[in-house]
């Protein structure tokens, strides 16, 4: 499948737009009827005919002069560099970056129906769950898949591969959303971040639904969102762009939530506590599969088996089912959806052949999602010894070591400290933290170990009864981040399968 390319139109058409967002801050005379043929923030890419946007706090004037150089015929800024092109001055750029990448590619979530979760945990699980529905939804239609754009991966049917964020860039994100309705998708699952919402990545982007699934403190810290008021709202911005919204009723601050949700067309909420939502799950019963649940929704009542060990995965579960209501996906693609669905990093298990160890590994890498995972597992298990491998990361989200500390702290019977992503810092200091606030809890049972590869067997090695061995904090990854950048590391799950074997 080729990929979707650019309108051409005049450079008045992009100066309505940026005029009609409120951000076009003054326009350059006579020049409205230049043909503008592609436009892009990456000077890389620029050709004859393009508009180029001036972005980021390292933009350098070489970038406006190399993207000139190549034939870009005007620039869009919040500076005026004083060179011979028109300059379309701006007073937010991001925004402006929002409203240009959408009018270039043609307003592509007006031709496909997308879907977005936003929330502190869960959203990755909810998409790859939805996505799982929607696939089963095609094939039953002999469509193409939904397309997926995930923090772990994204799919657009012309292109795949590896995330590098949560939620891409304008353009690319724009770009990415043209692809699906080139290639005749008919859904895109993604995940909305609070830095995408908060700084317009998703600006012109049209929801069909959008669903919030939680929310707790966390991504507070001077480089993410310095309050946690600046972090809620930005996620509330969703609903502002959504025409159905899906709210789970069971989260801390519900009421701000639904009264964001409100002006949608619709809201449509799901519970696992209160009996009067419109989706609703009860009589869980734990197989070897995963839960079974009986759920209700406005159309139908059914039993449904979802691929998980824990039982806050079924609230994900039925967050996707919500929004499969608002799209009305048919009762049997609901259904079986969920039945052979795994979700890279996102409560893995890995059973020892003995029966021991039940080992898991998952991407909790916050205080909220550790205490939500811990205290299911106590549940659910309550014979077994629950130990942990964790670490904290370094450089941002400085909260985690405390709230991850206490979570272990209270509710793991063995924990395994090691390094997760320390960055600038170094991780030694990162764990001693971390094992002061574990003890604070009334908890000795802890031991530092921060080369996380001997983290995992020492934790497996060192286990004398029947135990949920889980690790938690990179999932999927197989990069490690320290002080002089990214470097190669093994995937947790992969480590965890061998140190099983090896018992």
């Amino acid at each position: 499948m080729a990929a979707a390319v650019q309108n051409t139109y005049p450079l008045d058409r992009y100066i309505a737009a940026l005029s009609e967002a409120g951000v076009l801050a003054s326009r350059p005379d006579g020049c409205g009827d230049l043909e503008v043929s592609f436009a892009t923030d990456d000077s890389r890419e620029a050709r004859p005919g393009t508009l180029f946007a001036c972005k980021g706090a390292a933009f350098k004037r070489e970038y406006l002069l190399s993207a000139l150089e190549a034939g870009a015929v005007a620039y869009l800024s919040e500076t005026d560099y004083g060179v011979e092109a028109p300059c379309l001055l701006v007073s937010d750029i991001r925004r402006a970056l929002g409203v240009a990448a959408d009018l270039a590619y043609g307003h592509p979530s007006g031709r496909v129906k997308v879907c977005a979760f936003t929330g502190t945990k869960g959203k990755t699980t909810s998409a790859y769950y939805l996505k799982s529905v929607l696939d089963e939804h095609a094939r039953r239609a002999g469509r193409h898949a939904a397309g997926l754009f995930s923090s772990i991966e994204f799919d657009d049917g012309v292109d795949a591969g590896i995330s590098k964020l949560t939620t891409p860039e304008a353009f690319q994100l724009e770009r990415q959303l043209a692809n699906a309705a080139a290639s005749g998708i008919e859904h895109v699952v993604m995940e909305a971040s609070s830095q995408a919402l908060k700084y317009d990545r998703t600006a012109c982007v049209e929801f069909a639904v959008g669903a919030f699934t939680n929310i707790g403190e966390d991504h507070i810290s001077p480089i993410e969102h310095p309050s946690f008021e600046d972090y809620f709202s930005s996620k509330l911005k969703l609903f502002a762009q959504s025409r159905i919204a899906v709210v789970n009723l069971d989260m801390d601050h519900v009421e701000r939530v639904l009264e964001a949700a409100a002006p949608c067309e619709r809201v449509i909420t799901y519970s696992m506590v209160d009996p009067s939502a419109d989706v609703f799950a009860d009589g869980l019963v734990h197989t070897e599969r995963g839960i079974v649940a009986r759920v209700r929704t406005p159309r139908f009542t059914d039993e449904m088996l979802i691929a998980t060990p824990v039982k806050f995965n079924v609230s994900n579960a039925l967050g996707a089912v919500a929004c499969a209501e608002a799209l009305g996906i048919e009762r049997e693609a609901v259904v079986h959806g969920f039945e052979r669905l795994r979700v890279p990093g996102r409560m893995e298990l890995y059973p020892s052949a003995s029966g021991l160890i039940i080992g898991v590994v998952d991407f909790a890498h916050n205080g909220m999602s550790l205490e939500t995972m811990l205290t299911d597992l106590r549940e659910n298990y309550p014979d077994r010894e629950i130990a942990v491998v964790f670490g904290a990361t370094g450089g941002k989200g400085v909260d985690r070591r405390e709230t991850m500390g206490v979570a272990a702290g209270k509710y793991a019977d063995r924990i395994v400290i090691t390094e997760d992503d320390p960055g600038p810092e170094d991780p030694a200091d990162i764990c001693a933290t971390i094992a002061r606030v574990v003890s604070e809890q009334g908890n000795d049972n802890w031991q530092i170990e921060l080369d996380r590869e001997r983290a995992i067997r020492t934790c497996v090695r060192e286990t004398t009864r029947p135990a949920v061995v889980v690790v938690t904090g990179k999932g999927h990854e197989t990069r490690m981040l320290r002080k002089n950048g990214p470097e190669p590391c093994r995937a947790d799950g992969e480590v965890l399968q061998e140190a099983l074997a090896q018992l």
